[in-house]
């Protein structure tokens, strides 16, 4: 099986890149940038084939999908930084690479036959209430431009495509790049005290663990929409906190506070990202292991 996979300088493609290749697949790897820009880890990633690739620019997607001829891509690249996208400034660059590139992928994987798997989030709902989301719900009024351009993706992908996955997960953390276990770490160590928001509910997933299940699914025809993020139940922001630096040995205090009390995001955040995962062993799929256990292998890794 021949794999393309988008956005490999970022944390999920990084690791959905290192998973297939461990098993054997031929994989070749895209991104924005002239060369690979990720961690020099000395990990599958770094050997792989690889190819620059601006999603935005639809010649250039078809020119390079129609001459590898995938049997599956993987569609990771987007832009994820969810404050910045509220800056006028970046809206419509947001928009052109969460939308207008999810397209240009579609089509292409459309024309080629290959099947396709896109990466979504727990943003295109409205995050109000307390049911968790099920995959199949259509109840969407993302809170944010970020929310909005990859629900726009998410229609791309199902009104081109039949042979389509669309995965949605929250609250990534992963080696190749920044996150919230990083950040926090960082504040830890150089802050009596930090304060985090209490009132927002969800699940961490760790991209090692997530990609392992996108190519178990690109493995499959077992197509559409589906929830993932580790087990362990629903957490706030909080309690990933509390257990970031009881794993990691800090003594920081932790201070909850509400999200109006926090006051210092730009984009809206939802209150519920509970995201409803049991479509997957239904479907026959492994879930992922436990969030605690999640943040002790990445803490191991990482070496912060």
């Amino acid at each position: 099986m021949r794999i393309l996979v988008t956005g490999v300088c970022g944390q999920l493609g990084h690791d959905a890149v290192n998973n297939a290749s461990s098993r054997g697949y031929e994989v070749i790897g895209s991104d924005i940038q002239e060369v690979y820009s990720g961690i020099p880890d000395g990990s599958e990633v770094t050997k792989t084939p690889y190819v620059t690739l601006d999603i935005t620019d639809c010649d250039a997607v078809h020119s390079v999908i129609e001459e590898i001829r995938p049997d599956v891509i993987i569609h990771c690249a987007a832009w994820t930084a969810v404050d910045a996208a509220e800056e006028e400034s970046n809206r419509q660059k947001v928009h052109s690479i969460n939308a207008d590139g999810t397209k240009n992928i579609a089509e292409a994987a459309n024309a080629t036959g290959c099947k396709m798997l896109y990466v979504s989030t727990d943003y295109v709902f409205d995050g109000h209430g307390e049911r968790p989301w099920q995959p199949d719900d259509k109840c969407y009024a993302p809170l944010n431009v970020y929310g909005r351009s990859k629900l726009d993706g998410e229609l791309a992908v199902s009104g081109l495509l039949e042979k389509f996955f669309i995965v949605r997960t929250a609250w990534a953390f992963g080696l190749n790049g920044d996150n919230f276990i990083k950040t926090m770490i960082n504040a830890g160590k150089t802050h009596d005290q930090v304060s985090v928001v209490n009132d927002q509910i969800g699940t961490p997933t760790y991209t090692v663990d997530l990609a392992r299940l996108l190519v178990d699914m690109a493995e499959t025809d077992r197509y559409g929409y589906y929830h993932v993020t580790n087990e362990g139940g629903y957490i706030s922001w909080y309690d990933f906190c509390v257990e970031i630096y009881r794993q990691y040995g800090l003594s920081t205090k932790v201070i909850p506070v509400s999200t109006e009390e926090y006051g210092l995001s730009k984009a809206l955040r939802p209150y519920n990202s509970r995201l409803d995962k049991s479509k997957l062993t239904a479907s026959g799929f492994d879930p992922l292991p436990d969030w605690k256990d999640a943040v002790s292998r990445y803490l191991a890794e990482a070496m912060l």
